[in-house]
């Protein structure tokens, strides 16, 4: 089972274009991005977590990689 990264530290970016918001999580060690976008009512603390999680999961992809 591989152990998953768990980031202490991210930044985050908010543009909302219209009806949308667009959170890009940045990993400010690595410089890793990930997008999530979605409906403005659904929330920026829900988009953030999805963008949070959506980071996690890449860097954890890259680190069983090497």
């Amino acid at each position: 089972m591989t152990q998953r990264v768990q980031l202490s530290h991210v930044y985050f970016e908010i543009r909302r274009y219209g009806n949308y918001l667009r959170v890009a999580a940045i990993d400010p060690d690595s410089g890793t991005e990930a997008i999530a976008t979605g409906l403005v009512k659904m929330g920026e603390s829900a988009l953030k977590h999805n963008a949070q999680r959506k980071l996690e999961y890449i860097l954890t992809k890259k680190m069983k990689n090497l």
